[in-house]
């Protein structure tokens, strides 16, 4: 090898010649450096280094290898590959014109100026030769001082590259201090320089490496990470350590190394795209068309390589571009994979963007069931009809799927299936349960509902499904057991257990009507059974409602609380005219009731005994009670619960004693019996019959204090506290006109011995009853004082105490409480209202002078009234034209009159001081006014 194997010389002779013979000409390379080193190849040494190692490697037809350190202040970059040429010291020594062969990327090219950014001493070392180049020497050279172009002229060198290596760019780094973090930024550089460049194998800088392998599938592997690539035609997308695609959100073009060109595609371009000089921006034109399009058709390809889950990834996003070319390179991309097919589908093929149909929701099982009922279906992750809006996928919502699925034959499995897909849909959030309605459900009579909502889903399978299965229902709909799902339910679908298929509102329905369907001409029998056998399943716990239920009597079709049991003992309580044909009731055919649990059928409203009516929560007289509205009246406002017994109103005349009997032996009767304000006793003592009369004219044996006016009740073989229940008496209790009237009646019967006390009591009590004066008739005749029987025409009610004295007790009616009460009840005057007239002359005397009347007045602790009476020797009034002397009275004028005697005295004096009660202690005061008459 010669001194200056390339010719060095020369190239430096015909520089300095040109310098010479045009002055600008140098000034035009000096300033050309500098653009190249301040601008166009700043930050890009390592970038194109790397770009000459590749070129160099792909002339040696294997991989290079590159090493990278910092040598005594150098900074030194071998490579491996084809060494040094002429060709490309002509490139190295030249700022506008290139060595580069067709197709490589940056053997030698203008973009070597990068280097004088670092150094002003750059040297080339290679097995064939090596140069140098100098600021120093060149402007010893061309006689300048100041800035001079560096690589204008070349020297020979004599060194060699290091072993094992076939070139090193050698560069005397004008900063020494500067090495290292040029090298640390060259490893940020690194995995993007071996991915952009295939013919590089391997990086070493200062004893790291970092190695590329594989071709499509491309490792890059360092010395803390590994980072895996996905290629095709120019295309890169980044790994995850498990193959799954990690989309890129924001790259630049490389083409092959970093441009200025921004871009948002999901993968990265890696592309021979016509640049500006700069090799920082695109060159518009034909030859930038016609790339772009390359890309975009090979882009389709690279979303191929993926697995078809994830090729949704690499769908580019929709959003403001980064760039105009970024702009330009999207909607090319969104056409190639509008048109051409890359989405599988769920049956195996392969479709265009513009073919596929995307469900808008994510549900994972949904699209394998939809396989052969919707052409072009992809299955897809979540959201992915948004993100192939732009590739012109269709989007498929649930009302969508709810359309193809209408009128869909497939097997019950197959909609359970369905269901179960849905149901994870629902419990996603990404399906609202609204959004089902009308989602076909398959019944068991093999029709299809359209939409959950009223189905029943039989909970037992068949054993149920056959009890209904020969029921002509309308509207009962049962779901086929094989596509039951609990999705259904939160559709509006019921459960169907024995409870549920009893409450359904068909059921009810049904039963409501039955008697008028069986008279109608249909067949009662299947529904009679089958609700019977749910209500027996319900433990013979029926709603109000089964009592309408049809069944068979022994004069047709019945509702069933309109039957009692064939052996029922109603039958020997109740008047025969009850079961006469179109009576109320009737007997349940023989036959149907031997099929049948008594329970259940009682269950249903059929009698064996007294039935209870119960309602919680009354709002108006509607629970079909004999006289109900009456009984109602009876409160003040609305009772608060009615606990009664019906068909009261049945019971023979003759068969009160057993119907009573029967009341007692069962406990809800009972109970209803002794409800407080019950309707049973507000009844039973109105209408009930014992030995012909009504309970509440008969008195119980130990009511003895009512004999006179209440006959002992016959024995009847019922025990006290029934009869009591049933309306007997204990008490004068008055509740209604009628107990008013009943007892007027009694108090004027001649045949009535009542005593003068039970007469006075009987007074009271009416006095106390509720009843209205006008809710009676005026008696005939009353009872009076003494227990005697008076006209009305003669009788008064004594108000006041005087006129008790000037009329015969036969006359007066005592009111123990509230006379003026009782006098308007019994249509009577008033005693004080009778004329009296004192015929008797009195002389005035004041209480403070009567002696015997100042010491009882002051041994009684009592204060002498105002005033005091006129004093008579006999004193005589005139009532009603009879005259006859009185020991007191009161005249029209409020005065006292007294006779001159100790009983005359005492009266008056009780009536003047308030202490009407204590006139007999008074009276015996003045006739013996010693202390022991007081104490005894």
């Amino acid at each position: 090898m010669g001194e200056d194997p390339f010719g060095t010389e020369r190239l430096r002779v015909a520089v300095l010649r040109a310098w010479q013979d045009s002055p600008t000409r140098f000034t035009e390379d000096t300033n050309a450096e500098r653009d190249l080193r301040v601008g166009a190849y700043r930050d890009r040494l390592f970038v194109e280094l790397a770009q000459n190692a590749a070129d160099a490697a792909q002339a040696g037809g294997k991989p290079g290898r590159v090493r990278v350190s910092v040598v005594d202040g150098e900074l030194r970059f071998a490579n491996t590959g084809a060494p040094l040429d002429g060709r490309g010291v002509e490139s190295l020594a030249s700022l506008r014109a290139s060595g580069k062969e067709r197709g490589s990327v940056g053997r030698f090219g203008v973009g070597f100026a990068a280097v004088v950014a670092v150094s002003d001493e750059p040297r080339v070392v290679s097995s064939t030769g090596s140069v140098a180049f100098s600021a120093g020497r060149t402007r010893e050279a061309a006689g300048r001082d100041g800035d001079v172009p560096v690589l204008r002229l070349p020297w020979p060198t004599g060194e060699v590259p290091p072993e094992g290596f076939d070139t090193e760019v050698r560069l005397p780094l004008r900063d020494a201090a500067a090495g290292e973090t040029l090298l640390a930024a060259l490893e940020q550089e690194i995995p993007d320089l071996l991915l952009a460049l295939p013919w590089l194998g391997e990086i070493e800088v200062d004893g790291r490496s970092w190695t590329r392998t594989g071709d499509e599938a491309v490792e890059i592997s360092g010395p803390e990470t590994t980072q895996r690539w996905l290629t095709h035609d120019g295309w890169a997308v980044p790994l995850a350590d498990d193959g799954t695609p990690r989309p890129l959100t924001e790259d630049v073009l490389h083409a092959p190394t970093p441009t200025d060109e921004e871009l948002s595609l999901p993968a990265r371009l890696i592309a021979p795209v016509p640049l500006e000089p700069s090799r920082r921006r695109v060159l518009p034109g034909a030859a930038l068309t016609q790339a772009l399009d390359n890309a975009a058709g090979s882009y389709v390809g690279l979303v191929a390589e993926l697995p078809a889950e994830h090729r949704f990834a690499l769908v580019p996003s929709v959003g403001f571009p980064r760039s105009t070319l970024d702009e330009q390179l999207r909607e090319r991309v969104f056409a190639e994979l509008a048109t051409r097919p890359w989405l599988s589908t769920q049956d195996g093929k392969e479709v265009a963007g513009r073919e596929a149909k995307v469900l808008d929701v994510d549900v994972p099982g949904l699209p394998p069931l939809l396989e052969d009922l919707v052409p072009g279906l992809v299955p897809a992750p979540k959201d992915a009809a948004r993100t192939l809006k732009p590739v012109s996928a269709q989007p498929l919502t649930i009302q969508d799927v709810l359309g193809v699925l209408t009128g869909v034959d497939r097997e019950p499995a197959w909609w359970h299936r369905l269901y179960a897909a849905l149901a994870v849909g629902v419990d996603t959030h990404e399906i609202q349960p609204a959004q089902l309605d009308g989602l076909p459900v398959p019944l068991s009579d093999g029709r299809t509902l359209p939409g959950a909502r009223g189905a029943l889903l039989v909970d037992g399978s068949h054993e149920l499904l056959e009890l209904l299965s020969d029921v002509d229902v309308p509207g009962l709909r049962l779901v086929h057991p094989a596509a039951a799902h609990p999705l259904l339910e939160r559709l509006g679908a019921k459960h169907a257990d024995a409870r549920q298929l009893l409450e359904a509102e068909q059921v009810q329905f049904a039963v409501e009507r039955s008697v008028e369907d069986v008279r109608s001409g249909l067949d009662g029998m299947n529904l009679a059974g089958a609700v019977l056998r749910l209500i027996a399943e319900c433990g013979d716990d029926a709603p109000e409602w089964a009592r309408a239920l049809a069944l068979p009597s022994e004069d047709g079709w019945r509702r069933a609380d309109e039957l009692v049991l064939p052996n029922s003992p109603l039958l020997d309580v109740f008047d025969p005219e009850v079961f006469e044909e179109d009576g109320a009731l009737s007997v349940l055919d023989d036959e149907f009731a031997e099929d049948w649990a008594a329970a259940t059928l009682e269950a249903v409203g059929v009698l064996d005994s007294f039935a209870v009516v119960r309602d919680e929560e009354p709002h108006e007289p509607d629970h079909g009670l004999p006289d109900e509205e009456a009984w109602w009246d009876s409160f003040e406002r609305e009772p608060a619960a009615v606990v009664a017994i019906r068909d009261l109103d049945l019971v023979a005349d003759d068969a009160w004693p057993a119907a009573l009997r029967l009341i007692a032996a069962r406990p809800e009767t009972w109970q209803a019996l002794h409800t407080p304000g019950g309707h049973a006793r507000w009844w039973l003592a109105r209408y009930a019959l014992l030995a012909g009369e009504a309970p509440g004219s008969w008195r119980l044996a130990k009511a003895a204090d009512l004999a006179g006016l209440y006959d002992e009740v016959p024995d009847l073989g019922l025990t006290d506290e029934l009869l009591e229940a049933a309306g007997v008496r204990t008490t004068l209790e008055l509740a209604t006109a009628e107990d008013v009237t009943d007892l007027l009646d009694r108090l004027g019967d001649p045949e009535r011995t009542p005593s003068p006390g039970l007469a006075a009591r009987a007074h009271r009590a009416l006095v106390h009853s509720p009843v209205e004066v006008d809710e009676l008739d005026a008696p005939a005749r009353v009872r009076a004082a003494d227990a005697s029987v008076a006209d009305a025409d003669t009788a008064v009610v004594l108000d006041v105490p005087w006129p008790a004295s000037a009329l015969p007790a036969a006359r007066l009616v005592a009111a123990p409480e509230e006379p003026e009460r009782l006098a308007e009840l019994l249509d009577l005057p008033l005693a004080s209202s009778l004329a009296g007239e004192v015929t008797s002359t009195g002389e005035y005397v004041a209480w403070a002078d009567l002696p015997a009347l100042r010491l009882v007045a002051d041994q009684l602790g009592v204060e002498l009234p105002d005033g005091g009476p006129l004093l008579h020797d006999v004193l005589t009034v005139t009532v009603d034209g009879a005259s006859s002397d009185v020991p007191w009275w009161a005249d029209d004028q409020n005065r006292l009159h007294a006779a001159d005697t100790s009983e005359g005295l005492a009266r008056a004096f009780a009536w003047a001081s308030g202490r009407w009660a204590e006139r007999y202690r008074i009276t015996a005061l003045l006739d013996d006014p010693a202390p022991h008459t007081l104490l005894n």
